[in-house]
């Protein structure tokens, strides 16, 4: 009987375990964690080499044969700006670049690229022009009085200086009737086609018009004759130019003009 109560007690207690002692439960093993959610499969990724563009151009190249491409795209650069160089001082007004080096620009423009037109159409003025004019003025008391040389282009310079908005007679009357005047007629003024008279008598009526206003002579009698000059003077070059050209003036003396009766009675005021 006490081998069938032993044997019950072993059975409860398992082999090892003392005698007389309740065996303990095993600890149940932690609980793992869920695994993480696996993104759904996808197409396989490219292999690396594959990445890599292509070399195309000049890339493509050995580097020794991309030293030799990029030397001929300096070469051809440079002889394109040395071209388009050329060409510009060929057309352009003639400065001092031209007047140094006129032969090798010919010599690389003609025949092959030579140009029919110019940077300039006209040829920028390099010229101060000044209109003048005076008066013979018979005065009330019988008496004829000469009047001084007036400068009207100064007068207008003037007026153009000390107005922000300056009127467009004040700025090109009297220098389209001057330009009017010297394209009708020659160097020895006389009148060149039909237009002639019309653009001497247009100045003529100009400087009339101006004397009455502006001379204090005129204005206390009548005008009978006017007679005009300019005054040419070359624009002082830049210093850097190294340019010489002479500061005198060059006048252009044209004959007196009789005033017609309606002009001397004020029908130009």
């Amino acid at each position: 009987m006490d081998d069938a109560y032993d044997e019950g007690v072993d059975a409860r207690h398992g082999p090892d375990a003392p005698s007389g002692t309740r065996a303990e439960p095993e600890p149940a093993p932690p609980a793992r964690p869920a695994p993480p959610e696996q993104p759904p499969p996808g197409p396989p990724a490219p292999p690396a080499e594959s990445l890599a563009l292509p070399r195309t151009g000049v890339a493509a190249l050995s580097p020794r044969y991309q030293v030799g491409a990029a030397l001929a795209l300096a070469l051809v650069a440079v002889a394109a700006c040395v071209h388009l160089g050329m060409v510009f001082l060929s057309v352009a007004p003639a400065n001092t670049v031209t007047k140094q080096h006129g032969k090798a620009i010919e010599d690389w423009v003609y025949p092959e690229f030579e140009q029919n037109w110019k940077l300039f159409a006209p040829n920028p003025l390099q010229q101060n022009i000044a209109v003048q004019v005076r008066a013979d003025v018979l005065m009330p008391d019988g008496s004829t009085s000469t009047t001084g040389w007036n400068d009207l282009s100064a007068q207008d310079g003037k007026a153009i200086d000390g107005s922000l908005v300056p009127s467009h007679t004040v700025q090109n009357e009297l220098r389209r009737a001057w330009d009017f005047f010297t394209s009708t007629h020659g160097t020895d003024n006389r009148p060149i086609g039909l237009r002639g008279s019309l653009s001497e008598q247009y100045l003529r009526r100009i400087v009339v018009m101006r004397m009455y206003k502006g001379d204090a002579t005129s204005q206390k009698g009548t005008i009978e004759r006017v007679q005009v000059r300019s005054s040419t003077t070359n624009v002082t070059p830049p210093d850097w130019s190294g340019e010489k050209v002479s500061d005198t003036p060059v006048y252009r003396v044209l004959p007196w003009w009789t005033v017609t009766k309606d002009e001397a009675n004020g029908g130009v005021r």
